[in-house]
């Protein structure tokens, strides 16, 4: 007599991947999100250092002052007698940022005090001037 043998299929075995590109597209969104609230001023400067520099971490409107005495904000250039209205509009879009300016250390000091002036006069209260923590030797 033979007797058959029912045999089932194997199950697979895999690695339910869902919780993973879950995680990998939270992490997608949220550096997304992150990075439209990061603004730069529009060029790279040579910013002096200070003993007393702290980082401060809420939106801030950046204003870069070159030394050849170019105004930046938002990346594109801005004339200093067109800063207050620019720095006005910024203000509407973020009634509590800071306004930081961003001065070369070879930019004029009568510019960067135009510049924070302009800044006082669009109804900042928070204006300050960036500078790089010094290391301690």
């Amino acid at each position: 007599m033979r007797t058959r043998r029912h045999t089932h299929p194997p199950e697979e075995t895999g690695i339910d991947l869902a919780p993973m590109l879950d995680f990998v597209l939270n992490l997608l969104i949220f550096f997304i999100i992150t990075n439209t609230f990061v603004s730069e001023a529009g060029i790279h400067i040579n910013r002096p250092s200070a003993s007393t520099a702290v980082k401060q971490e809420r939106a801030n409107v950046l204003v870069a002052i070159a030394p050849n005495g170019e105004v930046w904000s938002d990346g594109q250039r801005v004339d200093i007698r067109a800063l207050r209205a620019h720095l006005q509009k910024r203000r509407q879009e973020n009634p509590n940022a800071a306004v930081i300016v961003q001065a070369d250390r070879d930019a004029r000091a009568g510019l960067v005090v135009e510049a924070m002036d302009q800044a006082r006069l669009a109804g900042f209260k928070n204006v300050a001037i960036a500078a790089t923590p010094q290391t301690s030797p």
